[in-house]
């Protein structure tokens, strides 16, 4: 295989900082362009960027210098694959430009989550989402694509829930404990967050319900997008944890508290033959402990990508209870976007 050229826009950003650092040594991928906004363009990466995670920046990246976000810009046209960090406000037309350009935007951005002809992509359960990249680019006319990740609370809820569609899950309820990270750099203010809990997040309800009736639904060329016949309620809040989304789920379906743990333990990653090198080992993970999973203890398992689960249990109102846990910046955003990216060239969509 080729090494393909690759671009990460919003990259001084906590998502793009991610991006770089999973990008570091990846066998398939090579980082070519960086882009950011105008007050970063022209500067080299290592002064652009206030770098906040706990890895350390790659030492080839801070040599690069950043560029504006646009396709004309120096190192862009050698990109077959865009990875969007960008703020949702201003995604939408730069990741258009780039599609119209030629390029495969895989993005964290939610500007076009909900777009008809766009999937919302989690390759261990809705794979066959990508088919209606056919439909993107004859409606808009161009040689790229857009694909979107979920949004980070999403992504660990509708991964969680897949194994249960065979239960015939019908209701689900969900309250979300947020990580810090979830709200970028600089987020929540420190005297807003110590000794504290925010039951707030913007918009956050909204999204989970909708893309997760999305993602575990169906596509066809001939109905679009239909959504899985589920109900979601969702509370989300904000706690003072750094990485790693904790959520407490409540299911109604066909079956108690050991079916659903079969569920779990029986689960095949459809992933696991296909070589990505991304894809964790266990894309879920059971834990037996009655204390877990814990963020500071578990969020890394599978480099980060795996959803860990644990707490399985009656519930009085809607049958069934349990716990799960999602790397939100890694497998709820830059680890989403690099998976996708990695079963697109799989697929062929990105030439490998």
């Amino acid at each position: 295989m080729r090494r393909i050229g690759v671009g990460v826009l919003g990259a001084t950003g906590m998502v793009g900082q991610r991006f770089l650092s999973l990008l570091d040594g990846h066998p398939w991928f090579d980082v070519r362009y960086l882009g950011a906004s105008e007050r970063s363009a022209g500067k080299q990466y290592s002064d652009a960027a206030h770098w906040v995670l706990d890895a350390p920046m790659p030492e080839w990246a801070g040599d690069i210098t950043v560029g504006a976000c646009d396709p004309a810009a120096s190192g862009a046209d050698g990109c077959d694959v865009l990875f969007s960090a960008l703020p949702s406000s201003v995604a939408g037309p730069v990741e258009e430009a780039f599609a119209r350009a030629g390029g495969i935007v895989a993005t964290n951005a939610a500007s076009h989550r909900m777009d008809p002809d766009v999937p919302i992509l989690i390759p261990e359960v809705n794979a066959d989402h990508l088919g209606v990249i056919d439909v993107q680019r004859e409606r808009r006319g161009w040689e790229g694509a857009i694909v979107t990740n979920a949004n980070c609370t999403t992504t660990g809820l509708a991964l969680g829930l897949y194994p249960l569609m065979d239960l015939d899950l019908s209701r689900v309820a969900v309250t979300t404990l947020q990580a810090l990270s979830g709200a970028g750099y600089p987020g929540v203010a420190s005297m807003a967050i110590i000794d504290n809990v925010i039951p707030f997040i913007g918009g956050e309800e909204e999204k989970v319900a909708a893309e997760t009736r999305r993602i575990l639904g169906s596509w066809s060329v001939e109905e679009g997008f239909t959504d899985a016949p589920v109900e979601v309620s969702a509370t989300c809040t904000r706690v003072n944890v750094t990485d790693g989304h904790l959520e407490s789920v409540f299911a109604s379906l066909d079956g108690g508290p050991e079916d659903v743990r079969k569920a779990f333990r029986d689960f095949k990653d459809p992933m696991a033959d296909l070589g990505l090198p991304t894809s964790p080992s266990r894309a879920l993970m059971l834990l037996d402990e009655d204390d877990r999973p814990q963020p500071r203890r578990d969020r890394h398992r599978g480099k980060g990508m795996t959803v860990t689960i644990g707490r399985v249990r009656p519930d009085i109102v809607l049958g069934v209870r349990f716990l799960l846990l999602v790397h939100n910046t890694i497998r709820g955003a830059a680890g989403a976007s690099i998976i996708n990216a990695e079963l697109m060239v799989r697929r062929g969509i990105v030439p490998g």
